[in-house]
């Protein structure tokens, strides 16, 4: 089979793999649709790729080619001899959580194996085959069962950016009819933006590009700022009548976006970090200390709280679809990842099948 590789400085090749054959705890999943994370640009714009990226972050797999995607979404066509009905029966519709760990140390147990403490871990995507693939295989215990309100495409969103976005607004633990200012209206922001609102939040959303932020307005934004146009805490200040908003959460991992979200949060208030990479300084006195401001980070999500997310999207009939506004074919990949790297769209799809 075709599978899309990230093979450095914004190139991305579609090389041969074998068809996968599940092991004795492995599923094959037939991929309907996999979506296209920002922290999938990181790699794309890497010098080396997914085996350098893999490498750097000391996960090894230096000089492998792996196929990229780890937002997976799709149905069980083969199963292992040890997987019975409970774990993943033959057509059953699933996403999958991307990371596998030792099975064993406390995080892995609570479904957080991204944080496994015994090393090893496999990444799907970028240390382990990803979903950019017709099938990919990964074992039993790393899918999440696909609600049947949700469309595929849906269920790959909520495998890692909305997802994300759910993870943080859980470490807020946001009270409705507050306000929340939403810095960087990507695929993440925009999902925070839209499960803010379900939660009864005010939503205050913050961008550089136009193109996003009327995402941001159908995506049911209360308010818009184009900070190149408008200062960022000035804007949340005259919204929030000079008291700053309740809570904010950074989703561009640009260093002034985290200042003013610190600096735009009012006396009380909480700040989530969720965009990866780059650093910030902050004056620690004037702006956390004396307003008593919690600053949080938060990091994807655990497999349960997949699960969670996805039924909270069905049950308040998130129009989560709003969120997918570009789709392509698998030989399609390189032209959708220099499409996404302008990073003025929504969520674009790979749609292998």
């Amino acid at each position: 089979m075709k599978g899309a590789v990230f093979v450095g400085n914004r190139r991305l090749e579609l090389q041969d793999f074998p068809d996968p054959e599940p092991g004795p705890d492995d599923v094959v999943l037939e991929i309907k649709a996999s979506g296209m994370c920002g922290s999938d640009l990181h790699v794309y714009r890497s010098p080396g790729g997914g085996p350098a990226m893999a490498a750097s972050l000391g996960l090894g797999g230096e000089g492998k080619a792996v196929i990229g995607g780890h937002e997976p979404c799709g149905v069980v066509v083969a199963r292992g001899r040890h997987v019975s009905d409970t774990e993943a029966r033959v057509g059953a519709r699933a996403m999958q959580h991307h990371y596998h760990g030792c099975c064993s140390c406390p995080d892995c147990n609570q479904g957080w194996s991204q944080l496994c403490r015994k090393g090893g871990m496999v990444v799907y995507g970028i240390t382990g085959n990803g979903a950019h693939a017709r099938h990919m295989k990964a074992p039993a215990h790393t899918l999440v069962p696909l609600p049947d309100e949700l469309s595929f495409e849906e269920g790959a969103a909520v495998s890692c950016g909305t997802g994300t976005a759910y993870g943080a607004l859980m470490r807020i633990r946001p009270a409705g009819g507050k306000t929340i200012a939403v810095f960087g209206q990507g695929p993440v922001g925009l999902s925070a933006t839209m499960l803010a609102k379900a939660m009864g939040l005010r939503v205050i959303a913050l961008d550089v590009s136009p193109e996003r932020l009327e995402l941001a307005r159908a995506c049911e934004a209360d308010h818009l700022v184009d900070v190149k146009i408008t200062e960022a805490v000035a804007a949340i200040m005259e919204l929030t009548r000079g008291l700053g908003a309740d809570y904010a959460l950074e989703c561009s991992s640009a260093e002034a976006a985290r200042l003013a979200a610190v600096r735009g949060t009012r006396v009380w208030g909480t700040v989530c970090f969720v965009g990866e990479g780059g650093s910030v300084t902050l004056d620690v006195s004037p702006d956390m200390l004396r307003r008593q401001v919690t600053l949080m980070g938060s990091w994807t999500f655990s497999k349960h709280g997949q699960w969670d997310c996805a039924r909270f999207i069905a049950d308040n009939e998130v129009p989560l679809s709003r969120l997918i506004t570009e789709r392509y074919r698998l030989e399609d990949a390189a032209a959708a990842y220099e499409r996404f790297d302008r990073q003025n769209t929504g969520k674009g799809m790979i749609l292998p099948g």
